[in-house]
């Protein structure tokens, strides 16, 4: 029996818009959408011209011409500008893959029934490409990894792309993942906040209903409510601390992060620096300095350039801000201003992040999960075939 593969789409688009690329698809010859897709892949530039491909108001008419244009910009128009005719290559291949549109005797597109099923989000249909693409997967590991960056997402992911898909190159397959997550934010299903991915409220009883009472699910559920609410007494002890021993705190951190030569000051006059670090980057050593707030609200502008003002009394090329609060736009702004030495910025949500990764004031509770190792069996089962074959006739 042939192997039915999963993740079959490259260059993936979001379902919405390959949604409302395939309402334009009907009636059109299939050799003219063929042709904007070959046209606009041909327009890539020089350093010299440039295109700038965001705005398709402009490049079509500057770069297509004929019949291929007006498709182009047809494209682009009655899908409310959704469709940028440059990237059709996504949507195009999910819509030959999944035979949502079929070509007629004269060579003219034809929306299917399939298609028309996509069109009007048939939940059972749209189901079937979810879990097809690789989706559910992806939000099934993002489940079980709350507060995750995509790296963090990878091994996982890249086990089972390889394993159900033709997907073999690392870049295609963590492509892949980058784009379906791109779609699931978009549905509500996913969250995205400072490079963190975690599956929202909505994206887990979706999960539920995909796998109603699932023991695994309500496992992760359970474990994810309980996480939270330990990094919010975390927070909370963080507020808490005094001022000298919350500086030793992040002193400790930036030891386990592989500083060198942690420094907390205490002396009266240190320009508003509570710890002095080096880090070494290949060859090169850098002075680094702290400065600690334990603020509810939000850090100004004003405290950024008193700590960029430090940096040539500690002979530092370099400052951090830390704090369990946030940062004002204006000091976001003026944290990489240009010609101005860089000020790094960690609120406390990324603050929480650094000390659960390195084990400052958490500690990690393993709990063993033993699950069936389905591939084991379906190996063994191919062993007995093979062996039933090659046997003499008795």
């Amino acid at each position: 029996m042939e192997k039915e593969y999963k993740v079959r789409v490259p260059w993936f688009q979001s379902m919405s818009v390959t949604r409302a690329a395939l309402v334009v698809y009907e009636g059109v010859p299939r050799d003219l959408i063929d042709g904007v897709m070959n046209d606009t892949h041909g327009q890539r530039g020089t350093p010299q011209d440039q295109v700038d491909w965001t705005t398709p108001d402009t490049w079509i008419g500057e770069r297509l011409q004929g019949e291929v244009a007006k498709l182009a910009m047809r494209f682009w128009k009655e899908s409310d500008h959704v469709v940028n005719p440059r990237w059709l290559h996504g949507p195009n291949y999910l819509i030959r893959i999944y035979q949502l549109a079929g070509t007629d005797a004269d060579g003219v597109c034809r929306i299917t029934e399939d298609g028309h099923r996509f069109i009007e989000q048939n939940p059972s249909f749209l189901l079937e490409l979810d879990e097809s693409e690789g989706l559910i997967k992806a939000l099934d590991i993002l489940s079980t990894c709350p507060q995750s960056r995509l790296r963090d997402l990878w091994p996982e992911w890249d086990s089972w792309v390889r394993e159900n898909s033709k997907f073999q190159a690392d870049s295609s397959i963590h492509d892949a993942l980058r784009r379906r997550m791109a779609d699931l934010i978009e549905r509500g299903y996913v969250s995205r906040e400072a490079g963190l991915y975690s599956v929202s409220d909505t994206g887990l009883t979706f999960l539920g209903g995909v796998a109603p009472g699932d023991p695994f699910q309500e496992f992760v559920r359970s474990a994810s409510k309980y996480n939270d609410s330990q990094k919010r007494q975390l927070l909370k002890r963080l507020r808490a601390m005094p001022p000298y021993r919350f500086e030793q705190l992040v002193g400790e951190l930036l030891e386990a992060m592989g500083y060198e030569d942690v420094h907390v000051t205490k002396e009266a006059g240190d320009k508003g620096v509570d710890v002095v670090a080096t880090i070494r980057f290949g060859i090169t050593t850098v002075r680094e300095v702290v400065q600690v707030k334990r603020y509810q609200g939000n850090i100004n502008r004003q405290v950024l350039d008193q700590l960029r003002g430090a940096l040539p009394y500690h002979h530092a090329l370099r400052g951090t801000i830390i704090t369990t609060g946030g940062f004002s736009q204006g000091c976001k702004d003026a944290a990489l201003f240009p010609g101005a030495a860089p000020i790094g910025l960690i609120d406390g949500s990324h603050l929480l992040d650094l000390l659960i990764q390195n084990n400052i004031g958490m500690r990690e509770r393993r709990i063993a999960l033993y699950e069936v190792n389905e591939r084991y069996f379906e190996d063994a089962g191919e062993v007995e075939d093979l062996e039933a074959s090659i046997s003499p006739p008795s």
